[in-house]
């Protein structure tokens, strides 16, 4: 890429949570995003702080763990995270198993201050430690005709309740095109507040693409395979007139069953006024070229 993005958020934005956050790490972060800049943020940022270690670790989508906002936090302390690997494999050059205590020796932890908006209408302001994607990428060496990359989430029924339901088609899997995958604002994440990634948020490794709704963000990696054909993904298979393969966030875009044009922010009480959402979700100068000619009524 020609650029590497800036972080327009700081640590002072930061709500404690309760825990002590570093701030050689914050700082150290900070620095590896902002190697060159763009121009500026694309919106006014206003009324950004991050949601509390509470609202981001109770409040989740995670169905293999149970379909409740709740149930993740609930079961998900079953799942075991060490030891892990990731493999990588398909058109790259050096396929294989990749070890996560391994992969994070060669990796720069980043503070990452993302907007995360929910297809369902909900969003939340969440502090990610982790490593931009394309570097991951890097270590497997991609091939020259691979033009996407899918992703797929550990599939344990013996730790993991919920994939003894049929809600999907399990394992659940997601897919982004390679230049989405190798956009700096693509992060692996492990940790969040300069934690380590608690289960029901995805631990030990989950995808973090934050234009996308956040389904697209999969949780506890274990397998990247680059191809040359767009992989399926889980909630496109279960419901494709509901959910696209590109899924970037639309205010103009509805929901066959509901708005995409404002959202409820977690954290505001239940009746708490909602707000508009923003093309891109707020990031629309640094990802629009990405899509530019594109339908993107059509390619949803």
């Amino acid at each position: 890429m020609a650029y590497r993005w800036k972080n327009t958020l700081t640590a002072a934005d930061i709500t404690p949570p309760g825990v002590y956050l570093n701030r050689r790490q914050i700082m150290a972060g900070l620095a590896g995003a902002g190697v060159a800049s763009l121009a500026g943020p694309a919106v006014a940022v206003e009324d950004l702080t991050p949601n509390s270690w509470d609202d981001i670790t109770n409040y989740n989508n995670f169905y293999e763990f149970g379909t409740g906002k709740e149930d993740p936090a609930n079961n998900a302390g079953a799942l075991t995270t060490a030891p892990w690997s990731v493999t990588i494999d398909g058109m790259v050059e050096r396929p294989g198993a990749y070890d996560m205590q391994d992969i994070l020796s060669k990796m720069t932890i980043e503070e990452r201050i993302y907007r995360l908006r929910c297809v369902e209408a909900w969003s939340m302001v969440v502090p990610w430690n982790g490593f931009e994607l394309a570097d991951l990428l890097a270590l497997a060496g991609v091939r020259p005709e691979a033009r996407f990359v899918a992703f797929e989430t550990l599939y344990r029924p013996e730790e993991m309740p919920g994939v003894r339901y049929p809600v999907l088609d399990w394992p659940y899997v997601e897919g982004l095109r390679l230049d989405e995958a190798l956009h700096p604002l693509t992060i692996m994440a492990t940790g969040l507040y300069g934690k380590p990634l608690p289960n029901q948020n995805g631990a030990p490794l989950r995808l973090v693409v934050p234009w996308k709704y956040g389904f697209k963000s999969i949780k506890s990696v274990v397998r990247i395979t680059l191809s040359d054909t767009q992989p399926p993904t889980s909630w496109n298979k279960s419901l494709p007139r509901e959910y696209g393969f590109y899924s970037n966030v639309n205010p103009t875009v509805d929901h066959p069953r509901w708005s995409q044009a404002s959202e409820r922010k977690i954290g505001g009480g239940l009746f708490a006024s909602k707000v508009p959402t923003l093309m891109f979700n707020g990031y629309e100068r640094e990802v629009s070229a990405l899509y530019d000619g594109m339908d993107l009524v059509r390619n949803f």
